[in-house]
C-alpha cells in the first residue's frame, strides 16, 4: 500500500510541473498583483524584490528586507525559515525545522526582535535563554521583516549583531474590502505524516479608516529518526563506541496564529492604531529510545567494528508536550506635521513557555541481554549486522556465567525489560514573562538643512519559571510493567536497525503512570526543588537624541541612546536542608553612541559606513540565584546573579549597486569586538551573593556561566538579486537571488590558574550560502532554492571540561511552484527538504559523531485566493 501511495503521489508531483509547464504560454499576459500585497497572494517576485530593494536603498542604516509576499513564495513553516533566505542569516533546528536564527554567524542571543518597532524578548525551556522563538511565529501574519544590521539610536540596545522588526499587516495599505487566503494539504516523506495549512484574513480600508482580522493554522505529523553514540577506549586502544542508542519520534507539531488591527487616519497628518496578536506553538513528542551498553559486552570492539555477547539495553519512553504561547498588543497615535511629528506607542507582550517531559527508563537483566555483531565503517551510521540472544551457564548460588551467542533475532522483544529498577524521570518546567513598554519619538525638521530626533522608552519585564530538577520517582515498586505496553506496530524508519522495534503505546503509558503517582500522593508538577525556582524583575528606562544631516549625496545619522538597566533576582537558597531567601540586584547605566553614514556615489551606486555600541543581556536561567549549597564540598549548584552583560563596539561598511531595471549587486563587511562574553564553565563564585550565616562562599565552585574576557566577530556578505527582464521574450522571466557570507570569529577565557585559552563561539559556521534560481512569466512563478552552512560548535563544556559538541554542515534544496489561474486565484506547490538532509553533531572531531537525524522530505499542495 505505501509504495501504491508513494508511486501516486510522486505522479501528482509530476503532473503539477507538468501543468505548469505547459499550461504557463496559454496565459495571454503577466498575472500581477501590488507589491503590498498579503504574503498569500499572487503578487510577482519581481514587484515584491523591487519594493525590498527600494526599502533598503532609501534607508538611512543597513539594513536587508523581505516583503511578505516575497516570503510567501517559499515553503516557509515560520518566520525562522523566512528569514534565512535574507544574507547572512543561518539557522538552528530542531528535529529539522528552524526555530532560532543567527545572523551573521553570531549567538542566537546577539539578535534583538521588535514586533511593529516595540521591544520583544523571548522564554525558552526551563529560562536557559531570552532568543526570540521564531517557530511560534507564523510567517502567513506578518507584512514585513526587516532586519537592522546597523543600529540607529531610536532602535533598542539590546542588539550585538541586529535587531529584527517584525511589521504586521496594515488595513490601510488596500482600500476597499478585501478576502485572502490558502489551503493546503501534503505529506512527510519519513512516515507518511499529513500536512496541513490554511489562512484567512479580511480587511476592510475605508478613507478614514480600516480593520483587518485574520487566523492561520499549519500541522505536521512527523517522523524523526535518531541515532546517538558515546565513545571509549576499545579493544584496540583506540576510541570506539561505548553505547549506540537507536531513537524514533513520533511529532504532532502545530502553529496557530491569529490577529487582529483597527487603523483610524481623520486626517492625513494623524494614525490611531490598535493591533493584537496571538501565536502558539504546539509539539507532542513520543519518544521510543533503545540504548545498546556495548561497552558492557563481552567481546571486541573496536572503532569500526565489533563482536560482542551479554549486551544490556536500557529503554527510554515518553509522551512529551511543549508549548510555546505570544500574547501582543500594540497601542499608539502617531502625528506627521510640517516639520515637526511624535509618536507614542504603548505595548504589552506575555511569553508563555513549558516543557512537560516524563521519561521513563528501564532496562534488561541478564538473562534479556542480546549479543550483536556491528560494523562501523561508515561512523555516521553504525550498522548492527547481526542480532542474537545470550546464553548462560548456571554457576554458584544461581549467578550466570559463561555468556555465548544464541539464536538470531529478527524482532527485539519490547516485553524483555526485566530491570528491577524502573524509573520515571520527569522534566518539568514552566517560565512566563510579562513586558510593559511605552515609548515616545518626536523629530524636528529645521527647514531642511536637518533634521533632530529625540524620545524616551521605558519597559518593565517580570519573568517567573524554574530549572529542571532531575528527579528519579521509582515506578516499578507500584505494580507498573513497561512491557504492558509493547505493541505490534514496527517503527517507520529510514535508518538501518539491524532488528525490528516495535513502537509502545506512549500515551497510555503516561497516563497510567500519573494515575500511579497520583495514588501515591505524587505530581511531576511537585518534582522541583524550591532551589528551583527564580522570579526575577528588569527596569529598563532609556532615552536618546540624533540629528540627520543632507549635504547634497551624503546623508549622516548620528547619536546616542541612554540605558539605565536594573535587574533584581529573588530565590531559595537551600543550604544544606535549610530553606533561606536570597535577593540580589544590580543596576548597570550606559551609553551608546552610533553613526550612519549613506553617500551615493552615482545613482546607482551607494556607499555605507556605520558604527555603534551595543549590548546583549543575560538569560533569565543564567542569573539565577536559587541554589543548592553544599557546605561539606565546597560547592553550589545555581545560577551566576554576578554576570555582566556583554558589549560590543562595531562597525559596518557595504557598497550596494542597484542595478538600472531592477535587482542589487552588494558587499558589505562588519565587525564587532564584544566585551565580557558569556560562556559555561566550573570555577569559584567569585562574589559574595551566596554569602550568608557568616560563612564565606566566595571560594566555593559553582558550574555555570561566566563572563570571559573580549572576543571578535567579523565577516563579509555577497549578494545578487536580479531578473533577467533584458533577455528577449520567454528568457526575460528568469532570474536569481544569491548571497554567501564568509564568517570568523573567537573569543577568550581565563582558567582559574589564569591560563588564557581562545574559543570558537556557538553557532559561527564561518560560511553561509543562500541562493534561488526563479522563473516568472506568464503567470508561472517557478523557484529552486538551495541554502548551506558550514559546521559550528553548538555548546562549549567549559575549560578543562571538554571541547564541546559540534553541529556538523548541512544543506537544503527546495522548489517551489504557482501558477495564476487569473488575477483572483493561484495553484501551488512547495516540496522542501528535497535532498533529504541528514543533520549531525560530532564530539571534537567528524569520525566520533555523537547525533545523526533525519526527518526527511516534506511536500505541499494547495490553492491561494484573494479577493
Amino acid at each position: 500500500m505505501y509504495t501504491i501511495q508513494k508511486f501516486t503521489r510522486v505522479a501528482l508531483l509530476a503532473s503539477t510541473a507538468a501543468f505548469a509547464g505547459f499550461a504557463a504560454p496559454a496565459m495571454a499576459q503577466d498575472v500581477e498583483a501590488s507589491a503590498e500585497d498579503f504574503i498569500i497572494v499572487t503578487g510577482s517576485i519581481r514587484q515584491s524584490q523591487q519594493a525590498a530593494i527600494e526599502e533598503k536603498r532609501e534607508a538611512l542604516n543597513l539594513i536587508d528586507v523581505a516583503s511578505a509576499d516575497s516570503v510567501g513564495r517559499f515553503p516557509d513553516e515560520n518566520i525562522a525559515a523566512a528569514l534565512t533566505r535574507l544574507p547572512g542569516v543561518a539557522v538552528q533546528r530542531d528535529q529539522g525545522q528552524a526555530r532560532y536564527i543567527q545572523v551573521r554567524g553570531a549567538p542566537n542571543r546577539w539578535t534583538s526582535v521588535s514586533i511593529n518597532g516595540i521591544p520583544q524578548t523571548g522564554t525558552d525551556e526551563g529560562g536557559s535563554g531570552r532568543a526570540f522563538r521564531f517557530d511560534a511565529v507564523p510567517a502567513v501574519i506578518l507584512e514585513q521583516l526587516v532586519i537592522n544590521k546597523s543600529l540607529t539610536p531610536d532602535i533598542t540596545a539590546e542588539a550585538v549583531t541586529a535587531n529584527v522588526d517584525l511589521v504586521t499587516y496594515s488595513a490601510l495599505d488596500r482600500a476597499g474590502l478585501h478576502v485572502s487566503g490558502d489551503l493546503g494539504y501534503g505529506w512527510m516523506e519519513l512516515g507518511d505524516g499529513d500536512q496541513r495549512q490554511g489562512s484567512l484574513r479580511a480587511s476592510y480600508g475605508g478613507d478614514t479608516w480600516g480593520v483587518v482580522v485574520g487566523g492561520s493554522h499549519y500541522i505536521r505529523e512527523q517522523i524523526t529518526d535518531n541515532r546517538e553514540y558515546g565513545y571509549s577506549t576499545g579493544s584496540d586502544g583506540e576510541l570506539a563506541p561505548r553505547d549506540y542508542d537507536v531513537r524514533n519520534y513520533k511529532l504532532d507539531r502545530t502553529t496557530n496564529g491569529l490577529f487582529a488591527g483597527i487603523e483610524v487616519e481623520p486626517s492625513a497628518d494623524l494614525r490611531v492604531y490598535l493591533n493584537g496578536i496571538y501565536t502558539e506553538f504546539m509539539d507532542d513528542e513520543q519518544r521510543n529510545a533503545y540504548e545498546f551498553e556495548i561497552q558492557q559486552g563481552v567481546g571486541t570492539r573496536t572503532k569500526t567494528g565489533g563482536d560482542l555477547v551479554n549486551v544490556p539495553v536500557s529503554g527510554t519512553f515518553n509522551d512529551g508536550k511543549y508549548r510555546t504561547r505570544n500574547y501582543v498588543v500594540g497601542a499608539g497615535v502617531d502625528y506627521s506635521g510640517d516639520n515637526f511629528g511624535i509618536d507614542v506607542a504603548a505595548g504589552y507582550t506575555r511569553n508563555e513557555n513549558s516543557t512537560y517531559l516524563p521519561l521513563t527508563l528501564t532496562g534488561t537483566t541478564p538473562e534479556n541481554a542480546v549479543s550483536l555483531t556491528y560494523d562501523a565503517t561508515d561512523p555516521q551510521f553504525v550498522t548492527i549486522t547481526g542480532f542474537y540472544g545470550t546464553l548462560f551457564d548456571a554457576g554458584p548460588g544461581g549467578t550466570l556465567i559463561n555468556p555465548r551467542r544464541g539464536a538470531p533475532i529478527t524482532t527485539f522483544d519490547s516485553t524483555s525489560f526485566d530491570a528491577p529498577g524502573t524509573f520515571i524521570y520527569p522534566i518539568v518546567t514552566t517560565t512566563d514573562s510579562d513586558s510593559y513598554t511605552g515609548k515616545a519619538d518626536a523629530y524636528y525638521d529645521f527647514d531642511g538643512d536637518w533634521t533632530l530626533r529625540f524620545g524616551a522608552q521605558f519597559q518593565k519585564r517580570d519573568i517567573a519559571g524554574n530549572v529542571a530538577n532531575f528527579t528519579y520517582f521509582p515506578i516499578a515498586p507500584y505494580g507498573f510493567d513497561v512491557n504492558a505496553y509493547a505493541t505490534n506496530t514496527p517503527w517507520n524508519t529510514g535508518f538501518p536497525l539491524g532488528v525490528t522495534i516495535n513502537y509502545l503505546d506512549n500515551e497510555q503509558l503516561n497516563l497510567d503512570q500519573q494515575a500511579i503517582l497520583e495514588a501515591q500522593g505524587l505530581d511531576y508538577n511537585d518534582t522541583n526543588a524550591p532551589s528551583d525556582f527564580f522570579s526575577q524583575s528588569e527596569d529598563i528606562w532609556a532615552g536618546y537624541v540624533s540629528g540627520e544631516w543632507e549635504f547634497g549625496d551624503l546623508n549622516i545619522v548620528a547619536g546616542a541612546r541612554a540605558e539605565y538597566y536594573e535587574i533584581t533576582s529573588e530565590g531559595t537558597a537551600d543550604i544544606d536542608g535549610t530553606l533561606t531567601p536570597l535577593t540580589v540586584s544590580q543596576d548597570f547605566f550606559d551609553i551608546f553612541p552610533s553613526v550612519n553614514l549613506r553617500y551615493n556615489v552615482t545613482n546607482d551606486l551607494v556607499f555605507r559606513l556605520a558604527g555603534l555600541r551595543g549590548t546583549a543581556r543575560p538569560a533569565y536561567a543564567a542569573l539565577r540565584v536559587g541554589s543548592s549549597i553544599d557546605d561539606t564540598n565546597d560547592t553550589i549548584s545555581a545560577g551566576n546573579p554576578g554576570l555582566r552583560p556583554e558589549y560590543t563596539w562595531g562597525a559596518d561598511a557595504s557598497l550596494e549597486y542597484y542595478l538600472p531595471s531592477n535587482g542589487i549587486v552588494s558587499v558589505s563587511a562588519f565587525y564587532r569586538y564584544v566585551e565580557d562574553v558569556l560562556y559555561g564553565d566550573s570555577r569559584p563564585v567569585g562574589t559574595d551573593v551566596f554569602n550568608s550565616g557568616g560563612v564565606d562562599r566566595s571560594g566555593y565552585m559553582l558550574s555555570a556561566q561566566f563572563n570571559g574576557l573580549d572576543g571578535k566577530v567579523m565577516g563579509v556578505e555577497l549578494n545578487l538579486e536580479h531578473q533577467f527582464d533584458f533577455l528577449p521574450g520567454a528568457l526575460s522571466g528568469f532570474g536569481v537571488q544569491g548571497n554567501v557570507t564568509l564568517l570568523d570569529g573567537d573569543f577568550e577565557a581565563a582558567d582559574t590558574s589564569g591560563v588564557v585559552s581562545t574559543l570558537p563561539f556557538p553557532g559561527l559556521s564561518d560560511t553561509i550560502v543562500n541562493t534561488a534560481v526563479f522563473y516568472e512569466k506568464f503567470g508561472l512563478s517557478a523557484r529552486v532554492s538551495y541554502q548551506w552552512r558550514s559546521d559550528y560548535i553548538d555548546t562549549i563544556g567549559g575549560l578543562g571540561i571538554g571541547d564541546g559538541e559540534f553541529r556538523g554542515a548541512y544543506e537544503n534544496l527546495d522548489v517551489t511552484l504557482r501558477y495564476a489561474v487569473n488575477e483572483h486565484l493561484t495553484v501551488y506547490a512547495d516540496l522542501a527538504n528535497l535532498t533529504d538532509e541528514i543533520y549531525t553533531a560530532y564530539d571534537g572531531d567528524p569520525i566520533y559523531p555523537t547525533e545523526v537525524e533525519q526527518i526527511g522530505s516534506r511536500y505541499m499542495f494547495g490553492i491561494r485566493f484573494d479577493f
